[in-house]
């Protein structure tokens, strides 16, 4: 396959799962923009996380909501954070319990019942994020899941669960950053009139 077929499949297979978004997780979206929004009104905190590439499609999301989403809308900081961006709690958790615990103890440590997990999964699998879900569960959280494929272990552990229709990793994580932004402008609008 040459180079120019390459990218036009790949462009092609993207656009292709996206255009699967609207029939299927408009609902979806539109329930964690609302789940957001109220915590966010009870002066509550989000708490984004995942493994790998969906670490940093975790950290771009709080990012976007703790400093702005879009140039020229100026706001107050939203409260959020990536659990995955402090290296000395991951490596010492890791270190001292194992890496499934990761997520789990700094919902333990900061988790209140007004706060909202995020957990972003490819695969609905990941150890680290179904723990850190029983946490949230135990101290009376909602939880927003962004999942692929049929789900995983997770499915059916969110008060809210994206779960993109694709198998293929990459797809999934492209869809959970735009599903992240749309998230963001709901956030924007919400609390401070801004398109």
């Amino acid at each position: 396959m040459d180079h120019k077929s390459l990218i036009q499949t790949q462009i092609e297979d993207s656009i292709a799962v996206k255009q699967q978004l609207l029939p299927v997780l408009l609902p979806s979206i539109e329930s964690a923009g609302k789940l957001l929004v109220e915590s966010l009104k009870q002066n509550g905190l989000l708490y984004f996380c995942g493994n790998g590439g969906s670490s940093c499609d975790a950290s771009h999301i709080a990012a976007e909501l703790v400093v702005r989403y879009k140039s020229g809308n100026e706001r107050k900081a939203i409260p959020a954070l990536a659990l995955n961006s402090d290296q000395a709690v991951l490596t010492a958790c890791s270190n001292d319990y194992g890496y499934e615990y990761v997520f789990q103890r700094q919902v333990q440590a900061f988790g209140k019942p007004t706060d909202v997990f995020v957990g972003l999964t490819t695969s609905g699998n990941s150890q680290n994020i179904i723990l850190a879900v029983e946490e949230a569960r135990k101290i009376g959280m909602k939880v927003v899941l962004f999942l692929g494929g049929d789900g995983g272990k997770l499915k059916g552990k969110g008060d809210v669960e994206i779960i993109v229709p694709s198998k293929v990793t990459a797809r999934i994580q492209e869809c959970h950053i735009l599903i992240g932004h749309i998230l963001c402008s709901i956030i924007e609008k919400e609390l401070f009139g801004l398109d």
